[in-house]
């Protein structure tokens, strides 16, 4: 079966045609036709001497004339599409544009010195090319839409791939040459200097009522919070004089995780914190794996009773182990006290401490979230329930992404309030002194201080 021809642009204005505006538009001529004739008339009556006849046509002209202002006028108004007479657009010469206004301004200088009609037609030429750019460059500028896709979930240091989309509402006109570039309020980029695209993106073509992507490949350098306050959409277009950029308001925001590369220090602890895992969590299988001879360490409830008749001497059942790979993750906020000995670091030492630790605890879920355990965790003021990794690990993740230190001043019991949680293995990173930490959370937990990191 062939495939239907597209629409013709004729048929596709019909069938998108405002009918009431068009029969309104077209009152509004005949009645200011009969005004215009009106008026005529009333000049004509006034030159015959038949003052009358002529101020009552000239009050006619101006009756028809203002009901038209008075009642087709707004309707036509409120029908038109005018977005673009708000658009925001900033000027800013050019290279080429400095040396083609040089030029316009010596032919002029020529032009009137010498009154030469060529270089009379000359100068209108030149000038003729400043407007025709200027129109031009403002026609691709408008009836453009754009939407720019990002990845749901987003990690520092991690290239991603966003979707720019560029869509031609004119109905006619298609636009050339177009640059997507993220701005910044001068203000608010020193204020918050993370914006989201922070390279152009061409769009060399995009034809009418037709949409454009592009892929764009961004990288955010560190954790947070990224806002984009406006998109320019920026072009030279025809002749490269002048550089306009349209700005287009946005509320765009994304959340970006910790990095989850595993660094150095990530390295060096995980060992440590397997072996103790290990150790902390014994088998407690169900399946059995073989029968042996009693041990003084085996529990009298292991012991089988029928192998041991069988054989004269006791014998116990071995079990297979079940690895649970439980583990609550901890990241204790609070800066520690003063004069404790450890923190003795400037603000800005603290700082970045404190962001190696908090790169380190998701590296950390990410690596347990990996291995498919079931995760726990901690921070002031949250308290994410033991569940698979995989169900909790962005809810994690996106703390973390705002973690920020506490004051010591603001100390609780915290950690005095872990240590009633024994059934479970924890890894605690703190910048607390050892003498404030319980006695009863060191058997049960790993401890990694934020200052030495």
């Amino acid at each position: 079966m062939a495939a239907p021809a597209p629409d013709s642009l004729l048929a596709h204005w019909w069938r998108n045609l405002d009918r009431p505006s068009w029969r309104n538009f077209a009152l509004a001529m005949l009645a200011l036709a009969a005004a215009l004739l009106l008026a005529l008339y009333s000049g004509v009556a006034a030159e015959t001497g038949s003052l009358w006849l002529a101020a009552c046509a000239a009050l006619g002209a101006l009756a028809v004339a203002g009901w038209v202002a008075l009642t087709i006028v707004p309707v036509l108004a409120r029908r038109t599409p005018l977005r673009w007479l708000a658009y925001q657009i900033d000027y800013k010469l050019t290279r080429e544009g400095v040396v083609y206004l040089a030029a316009v301004f010596i032919v002029a200088l020529a032009a009137f010195n010498t009154g030469n009609n060529l270089l009379f037609l000359v100068l209108a030429s030149l000038l003729a090319g400043i407007a025709v750019s200027g129109v031009l460059s403002r026609m691709v500028l408008t009836g453009i839409e754009l939407k720019l896709e990002l990845p749901e979930h987003i990690f520092a240091e991690r290239p991603i791939v966003a979707v720019a989309e560029l869509r031609n509402e004119k109905l006619s006109l298609p636009s050339f040459s177009l640059r997507l570039i993220g701005e910044v309020k001068k203000r608010q980029a020193e204020a918050n200097p993370r914006q989201i695209l922070a390279t152009p993106v061409y769009f060399p073509y995009i034809p009418r009522q037709q949409t454009a992507r592009q892929n764009v490949e961004l990288v955010f350098p560190r954790r947070g919070v990224y806002r984009q306050d406006a998109f320019g959409l920026r072009t030279r277009f025809p002749f490269g004089f002048l550089e306009k950029t349209r700005r287009v308001e946005s509320e765009l925001e994304v959340v970006v995780y910790p990095r989850v590369q595993p660094t150095e220090e990530f390295y060096e602890v995980l060992p440590l914190v397997s072996g103790e895992l290990e150790s902390f969590s014994r088998g407690r299988g169900h399946d059995l794996y073989s029968i042996r001879d009693y041990q003084p360490t085996d529990s009298a409830r292991h012991v089988d009773w029928k192998a041991s008749a069988k054989t004269g001497t006791l014998q116990v059942r071995e079990f297979t182990r079940e690895d649970e790979r439980r583990v609550m993750l901890v990241l204790d906020t609070f800066a520690g006290a003063a004069g404790d000995g450890q923190c003795e670091a400037s603000p800005a030492e603290f700082a970045t401490h404190f962001e190696r630790a908090v790169t380190l605890c998701a590296c950390l879920a990410w690596h347990f979230y990996e291995i498919d355990s079931a995760l726990e965790f901690r921070a002031p003021g949250l308290k994410v329930s033991l569940a698979p990794a995989g169900e909790v690990i962005y809810e994690i993740m996106r703390h973390l992404a705002f973690a920020r230190p506490l004051p010591s001043e603001t100390r609780d019991t915290f950690l005095s309030d872990l240590a009633q949680e024994t059934h479970i293995y924890k890894i605690i990173l703190t910048s607390q002194p050892r003498g404030s930490i319980p006695t009863s959370l060191w058997t049960s937990s790993y401890f990694h201080f934020i200052h030495a990191l």
